[in-house]
């Protein structure tokens, strides 16, 4: 039998048994090392995101080894048992027109995910917040260094983001200024990718109560940081006028979770012909956006849905290169029994603790 936590209601976790699944030529089991806790984690664990669902293992960024593959999958995927891997959320078909052309993050006939389908759906284990996970066929896998401590290789899905968002679709450049609007912990990460990308200035924003994060933003190659709330607060875009010297930024990733506002300083922080890439949820409310602004100062805005293939490799590498000491970004680490401990914590809920990355390790 496998232990698995399930939320069955907001807030509500409960510690269930499941049969340990049969597996065949075409997928696999992964026995669970850790498994990182996310925002969206946090958002879903108090019932602000996703709506009702049936009970579901939680846990959408798994990293694990390799218990049992199948012969076509252990050639498939490139792994054999023992070696250690992530796991993405998606689930794809790999055979649609989306998946084909690579944007099986859309895939019309995903009808599963890692972390968010519910346990009705055989064999129930598809969430990381468990011993062991089942890997189906058309699973995505990236094989991670033996080698890095759990809770560093734990961080590949926050790095993903941030390098995609800076990156990919915000496409830093050496020498530009970038603005990171929200300190969590993919702010941080694009803080990272923005420095090794060769960014010349890095600004990032947060609240008062992210003084840690923004302390650690600083170490990873922040220049300068801005506190929008609280006695100290300052206004976003006229620092970012003041820091470039009326320039304003190339670059401005919104990652803010629920908050409005930051959407606008983004779109006024950044010069004429700049880039505002957009990767904060809001909990599907309508955000006023002055669509003459962006008209008129020739900006290109980009929707950032999640990490993709691309984007956990290069941040795969960019951790395995230690090339930044990530393991300051991790602070808390909790056994299975203290899954919910482990998301109120990254959630901000326990007194006295700061959290930053948080990870569940079902062995501990």
């Amino acid at each position: 039998m496998v232990r698995a936590a399930v939320q069955v209601a907001p807030r509500q976790i409960e510690f269930r048994e499941f049969p340990r699944p049969q597996t065949g030529p075409d997928d696999g089991l992964l026995r669970v090392e850790a498994n990182g806790i996310c925002g969206s984690d946090v958002e879903t664990y108090r019932g602000h995101l996703g709506g009702p669902r049936p009970a579901f293992i939680p846990g959408h960024e798994p990293l694990g080894i390799v218990e049992e593959v199948g012969e076509r999958a252990a050639e498939r995927w490139g792994v054999k048992p023992g070696d250690r891997v992530a796991v993405e959320v998606i689930v794809p078909c790999r055979a649609c027109a989306d998946c084909l052309t690579g944007r099986y993050q859309f895939c019309p006939n995903r009808k599963y995910g890692h972390g968010v389908t519910g346990i009705g759906t055989e064999p129930a284990l598809w969430g990381g917040l468990a011993e062991c996970m089942y890997l189906s066929p058309t699973s995505v896998l990236h094989k991670v260094d033996a080698a890095l401590p759990a809770e560093v290789a734990a961080l590949y899905n926050s790095m993903g983001a941030g390098v995609r968002w800076a990156c990919h679709l915000g496409e830093v450049r050496i020498g530009e200024t970038v603005l990171v609007l929200g300190a969590g912990q993919r702010g941080i990460a694009a803080v990272v990718a923005a420095r090794a990308a060769g960014a010349g200035t890095i600004i990032i924003t947060g609240l008062a109560a992210d003084a840690h994060k923004l302390a650690l933003a600083r170490e990873f190659g922040a220049d300068h940081t801005i506190v929008v709330d609280g006695d100290a607060a300052e206004n976003t875009v006229e620092r970012v006028t003041e820091i470039t010297g009326g320039d304003l930024a190339d670059v401005a990733l919104e990652l803010t979770p629920m908050a409005a506002e930051p959407i606008t300083d983004a779109l006024l922080s950044v010069r004429r012909g700049g880039r505002v890439v957009l990767a904060g949820l809001k909990g599907n409310r309508e955000i006023p956006v002055c669509t003459d602004l962006i008209i008129n100062r020739a900006l290109t805005v980009r929707g950032a849905f999640g990490v993709d293939a691309r984007g956990m490799e290069d941040a795969i590498a960019l951790i395995e290169s230690r090339r930044f000491p990530l393991e300051k970004m991790h602070t808390h680490t909790f056994g299975l029994d203290d899954t919910a401990l482990a998301i109120e914590t990254l959630g901000g809920e326990v007194p006295g603790e700061a959290a930053i990355g948080v990870c569940v390790q079902p062995g501990a």
